[in-house]
């Protein structure tokens, strides 16, 4: 404990370094310059990286947290300052991201007058966050950091919000900082009720057709190895989602594939059959279930997430356990039969060897033509070290990465999923090499998602992030483009792009870069690529018309699966 008259802003920043906080991401402006002022004495304790805008600070903050596993932090001036980050802080919710945004504000005498660069950010923010607070005195400075850090890291991780005045900057306090251990009304990990375990237990016993939907939810409680470990021992075949990739290994024998729209035939498949699916950290939202009135019309549905709210929302389930992923795992553990059997069978192979000839093996094994989004995907790979972590932006670069990347190593994908925000992805992958320099960090962006945030090329300049940027280059809004193909008698209404030339801004910025327009220059430019310490764009001309198979239209059920845009594969049949 430390007692001494400080400033607020002072005392901020004391209380981020007792917090363990040692990168922030940020943009000074008027309302929050005297925490500046003094960050300029802090650093050898706190790392600033100055961003090109407040919407590429927190989605760095999101990527430096979801590969650190610590919150992301913010800091931003008022008015725009704190408005910019908005998309973000409702991305990092739907996520579930810890993060703690520090806004500057008016002082509190110009409060309600519309000063220059005033917004309302706490009611601006509300709705998007776990919990966001307006500071007035610089004595509740250190007890509303402790607060927001043990809100935005506990339970459903999410992102919280301080809004500090400027007067409560500038005005002096007896500092003193003790770490927030508990929140009066606030259990953000509940107890697990050994009855629900035993009734979990015993329904796997008696089970035909168990399987495990592995969610971002395993990832956050750091469950992978135990929710493994429960797969192998119960002999339980596991499917993803979206954000649950790399729970487990992508060529573990256990591993089925990703569900939902564009997953794979043989989980999505198996959601039809299932006598008992186990659904772990997921919301069973729209784009994993299709329609939820015919979702696992054989099955008894065990639905586990942290977030009780999330607990009967979108599926009517059989049992619901509100508890930390990890929690369940090991308590369900000792009480499964390790000779548990299935009937599974070879469904899933036989389902797996339908996809590859019907749709894998156009994308990896192509005869001529422009090159696939899956092949170039599946070629870095290939070349890149096995604990390397993959960025996507939104669009069909995602749903190809997502399909054709291969996972060895937890908390090795990295997207945005409730959301879809593109312009995601630049930004993140540059916090995700900042917070994890000793991994590989690839980002696949399409050359719509990447000019949405494009300045940030030069933070990456100006800090050496050495980030792999893929561009998947096909002059169109892909995603969109494909559904006005598929939906809407291929009217493509502004989803042509012209574009710049991508590897001229690169150099613009100091970043080496590479092009490759034939399939037989891919393996040496990819490889060009990683031979080089620093940050590199690769520039890949793609086929225009690609569109990702298998896919499940919005809303419908899993009986019918689109393996083109003239083919579909019925499961029951």
């Amino acid at each position: 404990m430390e007692n001494h008259q400080i400033s607020g802003a002072e005392g901020l920043l004391k209380s981020l370094v007792c917090e363990g906080v040692d990168t922030i991401f940020g943009y000074p402006g008027g309302a929050i310059i005297t925490v500046y002022d003094k960050l300029y004495d802090y650093t050898d304790k706190l790392r600033h990286i100055l961003v090109r805008h407040e919407q590429g600070a927190i989605h760095a903050a999101q990527g430096y947290a979801r590969t650190t596993g610590r919150p992301g932090v913010v800091i931003v001036t008022s008015g725009p300052g704190a408005a910019n980050v908005v998309t973000g802080l409702a991305d990092a919710l739907m996520d579930s991201t810890p993060i703690v945004v520090i806004s500057g504000q008016v002082a509190s005498n110009f409060l309600g007058t519309d000063a220059f660069q005033e917004t309302d950010v706490v009611a601006m923010t509300q709705q998007v966050t776990k919990w966001a607070i307006q500071i007035r005195r610089p004595e509740d400075i250190p007890s509303a950091v402790a607060r927001a850090f043990y809100i935005a890291s506990t339970g459903r991780p999410g992102p919280v919000v301080l809004d500090i005045a400027k007067d409560a900057q500038v005005g002096m306090m007896d500092w003193s900082h003790e770490r927030c251990r508990a929140i009066r009304s606030y259990n953000p990990r509940p107890d697990i009720d050994p009855a629900d375990i035993e009734e979990v237990a015993e329904m796997l016993a008696s089970a035909k057709k168990p399987m495990i939907i592995a969610g971002h939810g395993v990832m956050i409680a750091n469950a992978e190895k135990s929710m493994i470990e429960l797969a192998e021992k119960a002999n339980i075949p596991v499917a993803t989602t979206l954000l649950g990739l790399s729970t487990i290994p992508s060529d573990h024998p256990l591993n089925k594939g990703m569900v939902g729209m564009h997953g794979n035939l043989g989980p999505n498949a198996a959601t039809l059959e299932a006598d008992v699916i186990i659904g772990v950290g997921l919301r069973f939202d729209d784009r994993v279930v299709g329609d939820f009135n015919t979702y696992g019309p054989n099955a008894r549905i065990v639905h586990v997430d942290i977030e009780s709210a999330e607990l009967n929302r979108n599926i009517k389930t059989y049992k619901s356990i509100h508890a930390d992923a990890d929690d369940f795992f090991k308590a369900l553990l000792p009480k499964v039969n390790g000779s548990t059997q299935n009937n599974w069978g070879d469904s899933f192979d036989k389902r797996d060897l339908i996809e590859d000839e019907k749709v894998i093996s156009k994308v990896l094994r192509p005869e001529g033509g422009p090159l696939h989004m899956g092949e170039v995907i599946r070629a870095v790979a290939d070349a890149v070290p096995d604990n390397a972590v993959c960025v996507t932006d939104v669009g069909q670069n995602q749903m190809f990465a997502a399909r054709y990347f291969r996972y060895h190593s937890d908390k090795s994908f990295l997207s945005s999923g409730g959301l879809g925000t593109m312009g995601f992805g630049l930004p993140a992958a540059m916090g995700a090499k900042i917070g994890t320099p000793e991994r590989t960090v690839c980002l696949f962006v399409g050359d719509g998602g990447l000019q949405m945030t494009i300045q940030e090329l030069g933070t990456i300049m100006a800090y050496n992030v050495g980030v792999k940027i893929i561009l998947l280059n096909n002059d169109y809004l892909g995603n969109v483009r494909q559904w006005q193909e598929l939906f809407f008698d291929s009217r493509f209404s502004q989803t042509p792009l012209f574009n710049p030339d991508f590897n001229a801004i690169a150099s613009a910025y100091g970043i080496r870069s590479g092009k490759v327009t034939r399939r037989e220059d891919l393996q040496a430019a990819i490889a060009d690529m990683l031979a080089d310490d620093n940050a590199y764009l690769l520039n890949v001309a793609i086929g225009y018309n690609e569109m990702v198979f298998p896919m499940i239209a919005a809303g419908t059920s899993f009986e019918s699966i689109m393996l083109s845009k003239d083919e579909n594969y019925y499961p029951l049949k």
